[in-house]
């Protein structure tokens, strides 16, 4: 177990923007991980716990406490039963999936972060949620002091949400397990209408597994989605926002402000969300509120190659982004009378 002080936590975030931890802790094992936890735990000193650090903005003055790395390595494959630790590298693992010739999470390629935090944010993109494949999740549990086992349903999955979300000061995820799909070398039927057509494919067929994870981490990169150090597009948290999802009354007034603005003949889209509610895209709405492509003039600026990621140009502060944040919001709100939510986590900061 690695230990320094006045870390550097920039680094360790795709954004690579905050300020130091007071100590840094990196674990290899889950032994060190609970170790870690509990000792800062039983000194009554804060505790940021770190992955992939794609999805975390931490602000300029860092953090004060111990911050703890999780670099935990696992990829445990049983049939169709895959078990990973959490400081696994997400996206290698998935390409091992499809080496493999599972099914279920191959439209999840490219999706920066670990292992460990996808049951959290119950990461998902292109019709596919970690959700429908997670069967338990190994965490923690720094109330009771023990570690538990949570089944999907004990996780209380929905939209980029979770009980490890709501509950974030709780559990620190040590394994997550899957159950995934021998479909003969097929994907899961495509359920996202963007992939099918890039695939020439109607919804719900399948394609070969390598052939949907190639076309997905295409599309990836075609919006800045894949990292890449040298383009400052990636230097991002891929989507700063989460899409809305409105009552129906919300979405009602939501669409007639967006006829006053763009005209009668604009609809604004919508995709069911279950009984009585709608989601809403968020990139259309930040587009269709003036911040498009490449807006800015500072060193945070939107992406160039997708209005839903805010990025570091080089030398951008956290301050820089969360300026950019702030106005972006404002600017969604006045237009169409809709609050976007952050999907990062913030630390040390808020909008």
């Amino acid at each position: 177990m690695q230990e320094l002080h006045d870390a550097p936590l920039a680094p360790l975030t795709t954004f690579r923007l905050g300020g130091p931890a007071t100590r840094l802790i990196t674990a290899t094992t889950d032994a060190e991980v609970i170790d870690a936890v509990r000792e800062a735990d039983a000194a009554g000193v804060p505790l940021l716990v770190i992955g992939g650090g794609s999805n975390l903005v931490i602000g300029d003055k860092g953090f004060d406490g111990t911050a703890l790395r999780i670099a935990t390595t696992g990829f445990e494959l049983n049939g169709t039963t895959l078990e990973l630790a959490a400081g696994e590298v997400w996206a290698d693992a998935v390409a091992r999936t499809v080496e493999a010739g599972l099914a279920g999470v191959e439209c999840l390629s490219g999706i920066p972060g670990s292992a460990g935090a996808t049951p959290i944010q119950n990461v998902g993109a292109y019709g596919q949620e970690v959700s429908a494949t997670i069967t338990e999740v190994v965490a923690y549990d720094r109330r009771a002091g023990e570690t538990v086992t949570l089944t999907n349903e004990e996780c209380a999955f929905s939209y980029r949400h979770s009980r490890f979300k709501a509950d974030p000061e709780r559990y620190v995820v040590l394994r997550v397990r899957f159950l995934l799909e021998d479909a003969d070398g097929l994907s899961a039927p495509l359920r996202y209408a963007e992939t099918a057509r890039a695939l020439g494919v109607e919804p719900g067929d399948r394609v070969p597994l390598a052939t949907a994870r190639e076309t997905v981490l295409k599309l990836r990169a075609g919006k800045g989605m894949v990292l890449d150090p040298e383009d400052h597009d990636t230097w991002s948290a891929g989507s700063f926002f989460t899409n809305p999802i409105l009552t129906d009354a919300e979405f009602d007034a939501f669409r007639a402000r967006a006829g006053e603005r763009l005209g009668d003949g604009v609809e604004p889209p919508a995709y069911p969300a279950g009984q009585g509610r709608t989601k809403t895209s968020a990139a259309w709405l930040i587009d269709k509120a003036g911040f498009t492509k490449g807006y800015g003039t500072g060193p945070a600026r939107i992406s160039t190659k997708h209005t839903l990621a805010l990025t570091n140009r080089g030398a951008a502060t956290t301050e820089d982004l969360l300026a950019l944040a702030r106005e972006v919001v404002t600017g969604v709100r006045e237009a169409f009378g809709i609050t976007l939510v952050n999907e990062p986590v913030t630390v040390g900061v808020s909008l």
